[in-house]
């Protein structure tokens, strides 16, 4: 599994489905990245804004990528992604993402029909009709956010349930398990989480499930329901983002001490 490919796992979060968003307005995650041995190897920055631009409210969800350090100097990496929210359905209406890697840059944008069942995919040194990608049934999301917004389910240990999931051009049919409870110190303190898992069952595996790769995230199990970790696992080393800053959206009740309420939070 190619390492950009591997950042792009962690990294990029465009925003779930469902009326109960993964991420609201105002709400903002900040993530360390460790890759192997590279303890500091990069950051992950998630925001949400409303945006008014068009004739009905939006929601639109930003996400920055970099490499920092070491690993910057082994494997310069920066990315953004966008994407546009209607948070009446908790739907993406669209996406984008641009990349720069070694000099080497790369983007494309993916708008959602969902009347009609396909996305339109589009590059920007494409001259030819954005390519219709046909839909399985669902709403699709990134992995990551489907991860994420698992934050809103009431899964327990040995529940499961189907994810739709869009890796570029190609959707994944997913199956997310909750695995067990367990206990996670970081900066922000002490939590108990649940461990989900996603699984490639209902289709042929292909990408990195195909390759034996596993995906894990930890959601805490107190009022903020954090990601406070993101695991990916490879032959070539495990790459890890651990939450270390929170803002949480205005209108959100304030929680006096985050690693106290994780710490007192039992199922």
């Amino acid at each position: 599994m190619p390492v950009k490919l591997a950042l792009f796992l962690l990294f990029a979060l465009p925003l779930g489905a469902e009326t109960k968003l993964a991420v609201r307005a105002g709400e903002a995650f900040t993530f360390k990245v460790s890759w192997a041995v590279l303890l500091g190897a990069g950051e992950i920055k998630v925001s949400a804004a409303e945006d008014s631009t068009g004739p009905t409210p939006r929601l639109r969800v930003t996400t920055t990528t970099r490499t920092r350090g070491l690993a910057h100097a082994l494997l310069s990496f920066d990315a953004r992604a966008e994407s546009v929210v209607d948070p009446a359905t908790g739907r993406m209406l669209s996406h984008q993402e641009s990349s720069e890697q070694r000099n080497k840059k790369t983007a494309h944008s993916v708008t959602f029909d969902y009347a009609a069942g396909q996305a339109l995919y589009r590059t920007p040194e494409s001259t030819s009709a954005p390519r219709p990608l046909a839909m399985p049934a669902g709403d699709p999301l990134d992995l990551i956010t489907s991860l994420i917004q698992t934050r809103t389910w009431d899964l327990k240990p040995g529940e499961k349930r189907d994810a739709l999931v869009l890796f570029g051009d190609e959707f994944y049919e997913l199956t997310i398990y909750a695995e067990r409870f367990e206990e996670v110190s970081t900066s922000l303190g002490t939590f108990n989480t649940l461990v989900l898992q996603p699984r490639m069952e209902k289709t042929a595996p292909k990408g990195m499930f195909k390759k034996g790769s596993t995906v894990r995230v930890w959601i805490s199990q107190d009022g903020q329901r954090l990601p406070v970790r993101f695991e990916v696992e490879f032959k070539i080393g495990t790459g890890v983002a651990t939450l270390t800053h929170y803002d949480a959206p205005p209108t959100a009740r304030p929680v006096p001490s985050l690693s106290a309420d994780a710490k007192n939070s039992r199922p």
